[in-house]
């Protein structure tokens, strides 16, 4: 049987819900969720507020070489909610992006060599040779579930996440929350790490949203209408 949330409102799964999901689960493919290879723990923060920071459960698959795409939860339990996604590209793909764009993507190589983005149970040094390639790598992450405020459902329009840069920048609780959990110790993967190099090119600097908070909302400009969003209104990222 399907497992709920007890945060999340509604009645629980019943009987014949379930058989249901049982039957098609055993008919139907599911080759996209099935590409899924790699679970990545990590944490965001909402671009325009540093002090929401929240624990973020990535389950990715690769398209090729250079991008992947992943799911985020915010556990590994059964119950999970799906709080967001991120795009993971290459640096040559990054730097074919317009200006413009490229403050939406944040790097990874402070993630990688501080020890606050690793794979939950993975052996340290089988870890350590994705942790190469990701390191040079930019994502860009939208959040659709606020869970850090603790909302029973998915509120609101989607918020552009970032990810850690320097030192001082994360509340100890979390990473300790996570080292507890799983066993790890951050400091001695940074130690382990301490080879792993970043983007050939240095990260550039329109990148992390160009050192400035962007936030995605709803507001009143002059748009063209269409048939889902109504004269004026229309989404903009500051």
């Amino acid at each position: 049987m399907s497992s709920t949330h007890p945060e999340v409102p509604g009645e629980p799964t019943k009987t014949g819900t379930a058989f249901l999901e049982t039957a098609t689960a055993t008919i139907q493919s599911f080759a996209p969720i099935n590409q899924i290879h790699q679970h990545l723990c990590a944490f965001h923060f909402y671009s325009y507020d540093m002090t929401r920071q929240v624990e973020a459960h990535h389950y990715c698959a690769h398209q090729n070489e250079e991008m992947r795409q992943c799911l985020i939860y915010d556990s590994p339990d059964a119950d999970a909610r799906l709080i967001g996604l991120e795009y993971v590209i290459s640096e040559p793909l990054f730097l074919t992006l317009p200006d413009d764009e490229k403050r939406l993507w944040h790097s990874h190589e402070y993630e990688v060599k501080s020890g606050l983005l690793f794979m939950p149970g993975v052996p340290g040094s089988i870890e350590r040779q994705d942790m190469e390639k990701l390191a040079k790598t930019y994502g860009k992450v939208f959040h659709f579930w606020q869970v850090d405020r603790r909302d029973n459902l998915p509120l609101g329009i989607p918020q552009v996440m970032m990810a850690f840069t320097r030192d001082g920048q994360i509340y100890e609780d979390l990473v300790k929350g996570v080292e507890n959990r799983y066993g790890i110790s951050v400091a001695k993967e940074r130690e382990n790490r301490a080879y792993i190099s970043g983007p050939t090119h240095g990260i550039h600097p329109l990148a992390n949203g160009g050192a400035k908070g962007l936030k995605t909302e709803l507001r009143e400009v002059d748009c063209k209408p269409t048939d889902s969003v109504p004269q004026g209104l229309c989404l903009s990222i500051n």
